[in-house]
């Protein structure tokens, strides 16, 4: 029929689950100091600890092993107010994720390192930066986070980063062959996130084209990113 209008096919992102069970968890000499951590609670040189690495570098992944180890609830720093301080501590064992500075409440994590302190309670930060560079106006906030023992987790290994994509493209239910592993592993930044990022776009744009995930799609796909 003339003037006819061909539907274009949709690509809706639905969510996607990604493990962060221990089992799922890839280890690698850039974690192998974070994942020491985790397994050595309760044998903390401190009860406070700083887990300090770049954006995707597994924080959360350990956090999450940690909080299921140690019964520990989990928040993120820029929702830490005073109030809820108490409660957040309740279970004796917290994560307080992704503390940067002038994006969460001073008082709040001064109460918290307190509380925690006096009721010997757990506590386990994480942040892309170690405390000593962070920009604390509260004096004695800034002396204390200091104090933290901060273990450090480095950007991943050739075979750690390989295994990344891999694993991203499994929680996605990606079928990938060794071509496309070696092809991205080759040509990303050799990060985590980069990794996590550029399966998602592979898994949008074959769904949206309905095309299989190929060494050729992905070699598009980097072309005009």
């Amino acid at each position: 029929m003339a003037g006819r209008v061909h539907p274009r096919q949709l690509a809706f992102s639905l969510p996607h689950a990604e493990s962060l069970s221990r089992d799922n968890f890839l280890e690698g000499p850039a974690n192998a100091a974070g994942l020491g951590l985790i397994d050595s609670w309760p044998e903390w040189p401190n009860r406070i600890m700083w887990l300090a690495g770049p954006e995707g570098s597994g924080k959360s992944h350990l956090a999450a092993i940690w909080a299921e180890d140690a019964g520990a609830r989990s928040t993120t720093a820029n929702a830490l107010i005073p109030a809820s301080v108490p409660g957040a501590l309740a279970t004796g064992a917290l994560v307080v994720e992704d503390l940067k500075a002038k994006e969460f409440d001073e008082r709040a994590v001064f109460h918290l390192m307190n509380l925690a302190r006096e009721d010997g309670a757990y506590v386990l930060f994480t942040g892309r930066e170690v405390p000593a560079a962070l920009d604390i106006e509260l004096r004695d906030l800034r002396s204390r986070l200091r104090a933290v023992p901060v273990v450090s987790l480095l950007p991943p290994d050739d075979q750690l980063f390989r295994g990344l994509i891999i694993k991203f493209c499994a929680d996605r239910q990606l079928a990938v062959d060794e071509t496309v592993v070696s092809y991205l592993a080759t040509r990303l930044e050799r990060s985590s996130a980069a990794a996590r990022r550029a399966v998602e776009l592979l898994d949008s744009e074959a769904l949206r084209l309905g095309r299989p995930v190929t060494r050729a799609l992905a070699a598009e796909l980097l072309r005009d990113a």
